[in-house]
């Protein structure tokens, strides 16, 4: 899964180091929760808990679960993603598109037949029937305008908030289609936490097939601590361990991400300054004129398009003297290079992307 830009070269084509450059391409919190000075003590020698006990008390801390529900860990969202996809094996996908190109690679690995629908096209419409190919083998109908019933029994993944417009969408009606249908429901999570939006883990009450993806280095601030989760019913969460291996996390990943989930002010704060700090973003991209749209979001990120007489990657060039490097969108299903995705960062960095835009 690709995420943001490729700093390291990019820094080395402008010719600077890569702390210097301006990154708006990679969606983190520029906070941290955690001084890694705290973490020295962390004894390196012995192997780590293989059952993450602790890890897991302090996720269900911060994210209580109904009590026919448990939860797994994983070396970041990513690897939870591929997990769960190869243990539900689906015969049939729905992707609710733009997303993740990660979601469709691994669909189309598996041998399953995938169903695209274009969230930006039709919602408030939200159910649709396609028909794909031969059981097992792998075929993508995009279902624009056909007004119907999603396949029964389907695997279902929806990101709330979307990646990479940051659209929070009201879910009720939509589990309601989904479980008439009888659908496998996955919800992505990996930037509810920069809102205050319910989780779609209250559902898992009464919801027993629903897997819900969490990952925790994007709000934590922490990308190279790879931590992410998936929360369901605790039978379900039991067979998919079966699959698998042990220690896939390391002591100091454990023990810098149980330090982050305890920091509760950290929470109210990033959410304040997100708010703050999107607002200044988004006021410098409109009074820049470079965009036809900017999309409204409630993640740490604004999706811009450019004029049609443009595209991402000329823009791209045109900032690059600046050192500013931008996420041009062109891989996110239904997405063309005309999208571009910009992270919220400090107002510093803001405000030196208004000096770069000012120079165009």
């Amino acid at each position: 899964m690709q995420h943001g830009g490729n700093i390291v070269a990019f820094a080395a084509q402008v010719g600077c180091l890569p702390e210097q450059v301006l990154d708006f391409s990679a969606n983190i919190n520029p906070l941290q929760a955690v001084d890694v000075r705290d973490l020295l003590s962390v004894s390196l020698t012995p192997y780590s808990d293989p059952d993450y006990g602790l890890l897991k008390q302090a996720i269900t801390q911060r994210y209580p679960l109904p009590e026919n529900a448990d939860i797994e860990v994983f070396n970041g969202a990513s690897a939870a993603i591929f997990a769960l996809l190869r243990y539900l094996q689906p015969r049939d996908v729905v992707l609710y598109a733009p997303l993740y190109g990660e979601y469709e690679r691994l669909a189309e690995r598996l041998g399953c037949n995938i169903h695209i629908i274009n969230r930006l096209d039709s919602f408030p419409r939200a159910a649709w029937e396609c028909s794909g190919g031969a059981p097992r083998r792998a075929s993508k109908t995009h279902c624009d305008n056909v007004s119907r019933q999603i396949p029964k029994g389907s695997t279902v993944i929806f990101v709330n908030p979307a990646t990479p417009d940051g659209t929070l969408y009201n879910l009720p009606d939509l589990f309601a289609q989904w479980i008439a249908a009888d659908c496998h429901i996955i919800i992505d999570e990996s930037f509810l936490d920069f809102c205050t939006a319910e989780s779609a883990m209250t559902y898992l009450a009464h919801t027993e097939k629903l897997t819900v993806i969490k990952s925790l280095s994007k709000f934590y601030g922490c990308a190279g601590i790879r931590v992410g989760f998936i929360a369901a019913h605790a039978d379900f969460i039991r067979d998919l361990k079966q699959l698998e291996p042990a220690w896939k996390l390391s002591s100091l990943d454990m023990a810098y991400m149980q330090q982050a989930l305890a920091n509760s002010d950290f929470i109210t704060q990033t959410r304040q300054q997100t708010d703050h700090n999107r607002a200044l973003l988004q006021q410098v991209l409109h009074d820049s004129g470079l965009f036809a749209e900017i999309y409204p979001s409630a993640a740490n990120f604004l999706l811009t398009r450019v004029h049609d007489d443009n595209d991402g990657y000329q823009l791209q060039a045109r900032l690059a003297p600046a050192r500013i490097l931008i996420r041009v969108c062109e891989n996110f299903i239904g997405l063309d290079k005309r999208y571009v995705r910009f992270a919220v960062k400090e107002p510093s960095i803001i405000e030196q992307l208004a000096q770069g835009v000012k120079q165009l």
